[in-house]
């Protein structure tokens, strides 16, 4: 998809009708019709003039957190146009493997792009994907049980925040980040990425007096991770620009499809691979600025070594030393089902910590954390992404780092 220059929501889409499918809807036995119901939501989506063949991106989100995309097409006419009766509107879509699979109860969001495309997102009901759209577009209850339209380009002035970048690449959207100068780090690395220890640094070190790493703690770490995540963007672009003007042919003048497919794959792994180890090293360096005592990739039982312990992996060992003194805290930028693991990384602790920067979490999930006795730590601005009966719960990394100094201090 094409690039956009970073803004807002509104920036991006015109409208988004989400709804609860019903049976008529998926393509079963009992039902082979290939369209969307709820009329006056629909068109006050797509208006009362025909638009056939809007090019679609179909999407389907697993329980699993797995995607299933294709691109087809959806059409919206009236199909008593010219006769003298009432209006009737239909949305029919075209059968893919993407609507094949749809279930009753699983979420639809229908979604109109600026550029005249649109999105068919389909998410399971009460998921983390459907809580972070819902949140995304701005809609309500009513998205999830019924049927919602929410007008997003006169109504939405959502900011795209690192949460809401976060879920449009989980979408494929990509934003085009803007206003980073990347004269002084290319010509010290070339056109390649430094490693992400180096390019962490670089990215604390490029705010100045703007940041002081003592300020408060959840304000610091999300401008490290915002100004780290602008730079490595940028970077990107321009490593795989230079990249893409090689081309990918081989000695035999042919396309090299393998070497494609290897270069979009290191790209896409140094993506996930960088987010998590920046959250890892920012988090170290707020830590080491507070005065607090830790072991990172400190080992536990069966050689399972948490992100970090506190005050340190030697005092985890000696089973003389006090287990009220003791904290884990697991580091995920985005977690999907993955948070189990870190409940079996100290036996010892009973009340584990885990920090994350992925959004809009569903009730679902942090009722489960609870009962495993798993604190979540997330920045304070990622928990205005949360439903309020959640907020009350969410520990700050403020608050994290309060906890840990006054344990560090008994």
């Amino acid at each position: 998809m094409s690039p956009v220059r970073r803004g807002l929501v509104s920036d991006l889409f015109e409208g988004v009708v989400a709804k609860r499918l019903t049976l008529v809807e998926t393509v079963t036995e009992r039902s082979n019709q290939h369209e969307f119901q709820g009329t006056e939501p629909l068109r006050a989506l797509f208006g009362d003039a025909n638009r056939k063949g809007i090019s679609t991106r179909f999407i389907r989100f697993t329980t699993d957190g797995d995607t299933v995309s294709e691109d087809g097409f959806i059409s919206w006419s009236n199909v008593r146009e010219g006769k003298p009766r009432a209006a009737e509107y239909h949305c029919y879509y075209n059968g893919n493997a993407v609507t094949n699979a749809m279930q009753v109860g699983e979420t639809l969001f229908l979604a109109l792009r600026r550029d005249g495309t649109a999105l068919a997102i389909i998410t399971p009901p009460d998921s983390t994907t459907q809580s972070q759209l819902v949140w995304l577009f701005g809609l309500t209850d009513a998205a999830v049980s019924g049927i919602e339209f929410r007008d997003i380009a006169h109504e939405q002035p959502k900011e795209l925040s690192l949460a809401a970048r976060y879920v449009l690449d989980e979408l494929g959207i990509v934003i085009e980040e803007e206003g980073a100068d990347l004269d002084g780090l290319t010509e010290k690395f070339g056109v390649e990425f430094p490693t992400t220890r180096v390019f962490s640094e670089l990215a604390r070190s490029s705010l100045g007096r703007e940041v002081e790493a003592r300020d408060n703690p959840d304000t610091v770490l999300m401008a490290w991770l915002e100004r780290e995540e602008l730079l490595f963007r940028r970077l990107e672009r321009r490593v795989v620009a230079e990249r893409l003007k090689g081309g990918f042919i081989s000695a035999g003048g042919e396309a090299n499809v393998e070497d494609f497919i290897a270069f979009s794959l290191s790209v896409q792994n140094r993506r996930k691979a960088r987010a998590g180890q920046s959250l890892e090293l920012h988090l170290e360096a707020l830590f080491s600025a507070h005065g607090i005592r830790f072991a990172r990739g400190g080992e536990t039982e069966n050689k399972n070594k948490p992100d970090f312990l506190f005050p340190g992996a030697a005092e985890y060992r000696d089973e003389t030393f006090p287990v009220a003194r003791l904290t884990m805290l697991g580091a995920k930028s985005t977690l999907k089902d993955r948070w189990r693991q870190v409940l079996s990384e100290a036996r010892r602790i009973e009340h584990k910590h885990l920090v994350t920067l992925e959004p809009s979490i569903s009730e679902a999930q942090t009722n489960q954390m609870q009962a495993e006795k798993l604190q979540l730590v997330v920045p304070k601005r990622i928990q205005e992404t949360f439903r309020v009966g959640q907020r009350t719960w969410l520990m700050t990394v403020s608050d994290f780092v309060g906890l840990v100094r006054e344990r560090q201090a008994l």
